[in-house]
C-alpha cells in the first residue's frame, strides 16, 4: 500500500506541473491574441492615416493647379441677365455648372479632337489644256495664329491645320489703295523667280481696298454671340475672350449698339442693346460671365441673329460675332446644316465673324466655314496682340465692307507660259463658270483689307517642265506666238457693291517680262511674300519645293523684313526657326 502510494506520487506531481503548464499555456495565448490584433489594428491605422495624408496632398495639388490655370466655376450672379430680356425657351433657366476636373491623361486624348478640314496642296495645271484658274478670295488669317500658338507650345500643326493664303495674307506688302470708293480696290502684280526653283517664277497678284479711317465708320449694330460652355474653361478661351471684346468695346460711340448672347445648354441673352459709348455696362456684362456646361452653338446663332434683326440699322453695319472654341456637343452637330442656317441669315444683310479661342477641343474646320458662308471673316486669337491686331488695328477692315462676292480670274497665255500652280486657297476654287455667276457666293473685302495670290509658273520656253508637252500642237506657231505677244496672263476681278446685286468687272493684263526676272530685284515685299509661302509649304509637306528648307526660308524672311512696325515679320522669323528646330 505504501509502495502504491509512494509510486503514483510522482505520477501525481508530473500531471500536477502538466496542467501548470498547460494553464500557464492557455492564459499566455489568450494574452499574445489581443497583443497580435492591436499590432495588426495599428499597422491599418496607419495605412489608412497615410493613404488620408496622400490623397490630403493629391487634392492640395490639384487645388493649387486649378487656381493657377482655371477661372472661376461660379454660376450666373444673380442679376446677370437683365430682367427684361426673356430666354430662348419659355422657363428655360440658363445655368452654367462647372464640369468635372479633367486628369492628364484626358487632358492628352482631348488634343486629338482638334479638326482640321481636308487641305491638299493644288496640283500643277497644264496651260495647253486648263489656261484659266478661278477662285474666291480668302481675307482669313486664322490658320497662321492657330498654327503660331502650335510651334509657341513646341509642336509642329497637322498638314490640314496649314492654309497657305491664310499665311501670306497675314501680313501686309504696302499696296497703294484707290483714292475713291466708286472703284473699291487696286490690283497690283509683279513676277521673279522662285526662290526654292531657278526654273519657275512667282506671279503674285495683290488686291488692296479703298482706306476708311475709323471714325468715318458707319454705325454698327453688333451681337456678341459668346461660348460660355465648360470647354470655355481655360486662360486662353474665355477670359481673352473678355479682354479682345472689351477691347474693340472701346472703339464704339453712342452711334453703335452692343448686345451680348451666351450659350451652353441654353442660349440667353445677358445684354439688351446698348449704346456703344456706355463701356463700363458693357464691360461689367462680360466680367460676369463664367464657364460651365455643354453646348448648343445651333441655339445661340438663331438668338444672335434674332437680337440683331431686332435692332438693324439701315446702311450700317450689321454683325454677330461668334467668339468660341467651337465645341458644338450638343444641339445641330452637323456642319452642313449649321451653314445652311448662317447662308439663310446671310440675306438679311447681317455678317457673320468668327472668333476662334483655345486648344484640344478647337474646330478650326467649322469655324471657317461658318465665316465663309456668314459673309464675314475668320480669326484665331491666341494672345492679347492678336487680339489687338484683330480688333483694333484692323478694326475697319474687320467690321465694314466695302465689296461683297469678290471673286478672281486669271487667264495665262499659252505662248507664255507652259503651266502654273496656285498656292492655297484650296477650299476657295470655283468653277470656271461660275465667275460671270453673280448667285455664287464669293467673299467680302474689308475696308483697307488686302489680298495676295501667288502662282508658280513654268514659262513656255523653259527646258525644266513637269508636265510633257502635248504631242498635237503646232511648234512653228508656239514659236510664232511667242515672238509675238506682249502679254503673259490677263487678270480679271469680279465684285458687286455691298447693297448690290449685279458684278462689276475690273481687268489687268500682265505684261510680258523681258529678260530675266532674277528674285534678288524683286521688291522686299514680294521676296518676304515668297518665303512666307515657302514656310507654309514646308508645314504643308514640301512636296513642290524641292531641297528648300527652313534655314533658307529663315535667311529670306531676315533679309527683306524692311519696316516692321509691330514685329510682326521678326516673329514670323522666329516661328520659321521654332519649326526647323522641332
Amino acid at each position: 500500500m505504501n509502495n502504491k502510494i509512494s509510486n503514483t506520487q510522482p505520477i501525481n506531481l508530473r500531471l500536477t506541473v502538466l496542467s501548470l503548464a498547460v494553464i500557464v499555456g492557455l492564459t499566455g495565448c489568450e494574452q499574445s491574441a489581443p497583443r497580435e490584433i492591436d499590432e495588426q489594428q495599428s499597422q491599418a491605422n496607419n495605412a489608412a492615416q497615410s493613404k488620408q495624408n496622400d490623397e490630403q496632398q493629391l487634392e492640395l495639388q490639384v487645388q493649387k493647379r486649378q487656381s493657377k490655370n482655371a477661372i472661376s466655376f461660379a454660376a450666373m450672379p444673380q442679376g446677370m441677365v437683365h430682367e427684361s430680356v426673356t430666354m430662348h425657351r419659355p422657363g428655360l433657366q440658363l445655368q452654367l455648372m462647372p464640369p468635372a476636373p479633367i486628369d492628364d491623361m484626358a487632358f492628352k486624348s482631348e488634343q486629338d479632337r482638334e479638326n482640321y478640314l481636308k487641305s491638299q496642296q493644288n496640283p500643277v495645271k497644264q496651260v495647253g489644256t486648263e489656261p484659266v484658274s478661278t477662285f474666291s478670295i480668302d481675307v482669313d488669317t486664322g490658320s497662321y495664329s492657330n498654327t503660331r500658338r502650335m510651334l509657341n507650345m513646341g509642336k509642329l500643326p497637322p498638314n490640314d491645320a496649314v492654309r497657305e493664303e491664310a499665311f501670306i495674307n497675314y501680313f501686309d506688302y504696302g499696296y497703294s489703295a484707290p483714292n475713291s470708293i466708286a472703284t473699291p480696290f487696286n490690283v497690283h502684280t509683279e513676277m521673279a523667280t522662285a526662290p526654292w526653283n531657278e526654273h519657275r517664277q512667282l506671279l503674285k497678284i495683290g488686291i488692296k481696298g479703298f482706306e476708311i479711317e475709323k471714325a468715318d465708320l458707319k454705325a454698327a449694330n453688333l451681337v456678341f454671340l459668346l461660348d460660355v460652355s465648360g470647354s470655355m474653361n481655360a486662360p486662353n478661351k474665355l477670359p481673352l475672350l473678355k479682354t479682345s471684346l472689351t477691347m474693340l468695346t472701346k472703339q464704339l460711340d453712342e452711334n453703335d449698339s452692343v448686345a451680348i448672347v451666351v450659350y451652353a445648354g441654353a442660349a440667353g441673352v445677358v445684354l439688351p442693346a446698348t449704346k456703344g459709348n456706355e463701356q463700363q455696362t458693357i464691360s461689367a456684362a462680360l466680367d460676369k460671365l463664367a464657364a460651365g456646361g455643354s453646348t448648343n452653338g445651333e441655339q445661340g446663332i438663331e438668338l444672335a441673329y434674332q437680337i440683331a434683326a431686332e435692332n438693324f440699322k439701315k446702311g450700317g453695319i450689321n454683325r454677330v460675332i461668334l467668339a468660341t472654341d467651337g465645341d458644338f456637343n450638343v444641339g445641330t452637330q452637323s456642319i452642313d446644316k449649321l451653314t445652311e442656317l448662317v447662308a439663310s441669315k446671310r440675306k438679311t444683310g447681317i455678317a457673320l465673324t468668327t472668333l476662334g479661342f483655345g486648344q484640344g477641343n478647337y474646330n478650326d474646320g467649322l469655324m471657317e466655314q461658318l465665316a465663309n458662308i456668314g459673309n464675314g471673316q475668320h480669326a484665331y486669337i491666341d494672345n492679347i496682340n492678336e487680339a489687338r491686331k484683330v480688333l483694333v488695328d484692323e478694326l475697319s477692315s474687320t467690321m465694314q465692307i466695302i465689296a461683297k462676292d469678290v471673286k478672281v480670274q486669271v487667264e495665262f497665255n499659252p505662248q507664255q507660259v507652259a503651266e502654273y500652280r496656285l498656292i492655297g486657297y484650296q477650299n476657295r476654287v470655283l468653277a470656271n463658270e461660275d465667275f460671270n455667276n453673280d448667285k455664287v457666293d464669293a467673299a467680302e473685302l474689308g475696308a483697307g483689307h488686302s489680298v495676295t495670290a501667288l502662282y508658280e509658273i513654268t514659262l513656255a520656253n523653259s527646258d525644266h517642265k513637269q508636265i510633257d508637252e502635248l504631242r498635237y500642237q503646232s511648234k512653228e506657231d508656239k514659236e510664232l506666238a511667242l515672238a509675238t505677244s506682249n502679254e503673259l496672263a490677263f487678270v480679271k476681278v469680279r465684285y458687286k457693291q455691298p447693297d448690290a446685286e449685279q458684278s462689276k468687272l475690273i481687268t489687268q493684263a500682265v505684261a510680258t517680262p523681258k529678260g530675266e526676272l532674277p528674285l534678288s530685284q524683286a521688291s522686299q515685299d514680294f521676296k518676304f511674300a515668297a518665303a512666307v509661302a515657302g514656310f507654309a509649304q514646308l508645314l504643308k509637306g514640301a512636296k513642290y519645293i524641292g531641297d528648300w528648307q527652313y534655314e533658307d526660308c529663315a535667311k529670306l524672311a531676315t533679309a527683306n523684313k524692311g519696316i516692321d512696325t509691330f514685329g510682326y515679320r521678326s516673329e514670323f522669323v522666329q516661328l520659321v526657326n521654332n519649326a526647323a528646330a522641332l
